[in-house]
């Protein structure tokens, strides 16, 4: 199997960029939420601000984290890992169709540090002592998929920055006509 780091396209001419996802008092939601493989209770509706109107996408991150899918989407990942995923019930800004944001609760320690372009860790010397022995850069990521397990949807432990979706994962995705993905293929 192999495995495909999702991210949001850029490059869609016209496209609008979201901003932080907020609570109904206007409140911003820690991003990093959405960055612990756990699942998210958030009290009340959450909503998801334009930064800068434009064509509407069925993927795109929000806040430089939070992955926001439209309903489209969201049926791939309910019919195919509903358990390996988190689909929180958004409003975005001057839309009426519904979407999600997307919680990955899956975190493999699957990062195949040889195989990466480049891999640092932090140190003492970095004096940031609660993150010794952590990732603190992973370039051209690669994963080992003999350490995934049965997961088809995670973040890689130790860069949850990260989200990996399986080959029949992104096929059901491209099959909808999914607009904003933007695929990189990280089998190591």
């Amino acid at each position: 199997m192999r495995y495909f780091k999702l991210s949001d396209d850029v490059h869609v001419p016209g496209r609008w960029e979201l901003g932080a996802p907020v609570d109904e008092q206007g409140r911003k939601i820690g991003i990093w939420l959405f960055r612990r493989g756990e699942p998210i209770s958030v009290d009340g509706a959450i909503r998801i601000p334009l930064f800068r109107a434009g064509k509407p996408l069925d993927f795109s991150v929000a806040g430089a984290a939070v992955p926001i899918i439209h309903e489209k989407v969201a049926a791939v990942f309910r019919q195919l890992v509903p358990h390996d995923v988190q689909l929180i019930p958004v409003k975005v800004e001057s839309q009426l169709e519904s979407y999600f944001a997307l919680n990955a609760l899956r975190m493999p320690r699957c990062i195949d540090d040889a195989a990466c372009e480049e891999v640092q860790y932090w140190t003492a010397e970095d004096g940031q002592p609660d993150l010794v022995g952590e990732y603190r850069v992973v370039a051209g990521l690669r994963i080992d998929p003999t350490k995934v397990g049965d997961a088809r949807v995670f973040r890689p432990w130790g860069w949850p920055v990260a989200l990996i979706v399986s080959e029949d994962i992104k096929g059901a995705m491209e099959d909808t006509g999914a607009t904003g993905t933007k695929f990189a293929d990280v089998t190591g």
